[in-house]
């Protein structure tokens, strides 16, 4: 990708115009980062990006951005350009194309106002990002009020870059998030979603939550999750305080290789339901039914917050069964395989194990067993899809004159019970079964 970036730039450069590396691929790169993509910038009107490039399209043809793809990466290309003022808090009311200097006045962080020529290998930097990335600094462009008026979703993306970077705020920069936090409602829920995806799924999520809070974003965006705060939890199970603190550990701590959009999602909203539920009795305090009513508040969240069907579906399913986990090894062999097959069991283990190590004491054991059990069943082969009954549907229609229907169905799926039980292990067991089957339930 990146060579295919230079030539870009080299073809622009050749053709007299000025074409660098822009923003967050220059950021990344002089921070030791592999940039993720390669956006550039032009002094070529969009026309004239479209005249030289072969595959374009006029994605924000108006704001000057016209996407391109060669050999088959895809680039953003944009034509240098200062923007007027926003009454909508996310787009300029007009553009103009202008120059490298302005263009880079107009972006939101200084971090992310430095141009790369990758031919010359020479950074232009007309912000002070080079200093504030040696530093350690979010820093706005010129006047943070109004740079965080013309797009109101910088807001986030600040809160993001800074603990994502492991940076401090501006002064001025730190002044304008709070005094100008409520403008977060003026955002779209789908752009929201975007920005917290890619907080939630970098190590530091938990401090980005945390700056939220402070700041007063998050309870704008999920009342549910602050909802948690100063709700007690049993202290012989939660020594590390209230629910709200609970659910930040658990995230905190988070294995990198169990990240996932989903699953991350899970865990921020597993507990929610817990406010709503709480009693506290003799023994100790209870949140009867918190997993369901947890689940339920999620799928609203997700709903809100424009996730995809697919998604919705699967964060409420973890959610809802999170607490079944401890059931597990009780179980009949048959009620264990029918979870185990759910497509979706080993990162409801893994939202388990984030819910352990999200309590202190934390307590792996149960963790430990349930996994065990399910090593087992799949070095036994019985979790794979050959896995079938001895008689098949076909047979039973056969040998015991039966009719296509439910009834065959329900047969099936005993016969399989059965077989996991341990109680049928060749074909006579099989119709053995069947037999005492029927004369027992018609």
């Amino acid at each position: 990708m990146l060579k295919t970036a230079v030539s870009i730039v080299k073809k622009f450069q050749k053709a007299g115009y000025e074409a660098y590396f822009a923003g967050g691929s220059v950021r990344d790169m002089l921070m030791g980062k592999e940039p993720q993509d390669y956006d550039i910038a032009t002094s070529a009107k969009p026309e004239e990006i479209e005249g030289l490039m072969e595959k374009t399209y006029p994605i924000g043809k108006q704001f000057g951005v016209i996407l391109v793809e060669e050999n088959g990466h895809h680039f953003e290309i944009a034509t240098f350009r200062s923007d007027s003022s926003s009454s909508d808090g996310r787009r300029p009311d007009a553009v103009l194309f202008t120059n490298a200097k302005e263009d880079a006045l107009r972006r939101d962080f200084t971090i992310n106002g430095l141009f790369y020529d990758p031919i010359e290998k020479k950074v232009h930097d007309f912000v002070g990002g080079q200093q504030d990335i040696e530093k350690g600094i979010v820093r706005f462009i010129g006047d943070p009020h109004e740079r965080v008026k013309e797009d109101h979703l910088r807001l986030l993306r600040g809160v993001r870059f800074k603990n994502n970077f492991g940076f401090e705020y501006d002064a001025q920069t730190k002044k304008a998030f709070q005094e100008l936090a409520n403008l977060i409602d003026n955002v779209s829920k789908e752009r929201i979603h975007d920005e917290m995806a890619k907080m939630l799924l970098h190590p530091h999520r938990a401090h980005s939550l945390r700056e939220m809070d402070k700041f007063g974003m998050l309870e704008r965006i999920l009342p549910e999750v602050t909802a948690c705060k100063g709700v007690e939890q049993p202290r012989q199970y939660h020594k590390e305080g209230d629910v709200f603190t609970h659910i930040l550990k658990a995230l905190h701590d988070m294995p990198e290789n169990f990240v996932s959009e989903e699953l991350v999602w899970a865990v921020l909203l597993h507990d929610i339901g817990k406010p709503k539920t709480f009693v506290e009795k003799v023994d100790r305090i209870h949140f009867n039914g918190h997993a369901l009513l947890s689940a339920e508040m999620a799928k609203k969240v997700c709903r809100r917050l424009k996730f995809s069907n697919e998604k919705t579906t699967k964060i409420a399913w973890l959610i809802e069964n999170h607490m079944i986990i401890g059931f597990i090894p009780e179980m009949r062999r048959a009620h264990q395989a029918n979870l185990f097959w759910n497509l979706w069991f080993e990162d409801l283990m893994k939202l388990h194990y984030c819910d352990e190590h999200g309590s202190v004491p934390s307590d792996l054991s149960l963790y430990r067993k349930v996994m065990k059990i399910y090593e087992d069943f799949k070095n036994e082969k019985l979790l794979e899809d050959h896995f079938k009954p001895k008689l098949s549907g076909n047979d039973l229609m056969k040998e015991f004159k039966l009719k296509p229907g439910p009834k065959i169905k329900e047969l099936l799926q005993a016969e399989r019970e059965a077989q996991i039980e341990g109680l049928i292990k060749d074909g006579n067991d099989a119709r053995k079964f069947i037999e005492g089957y029927l004369s027992s339930n018609g």
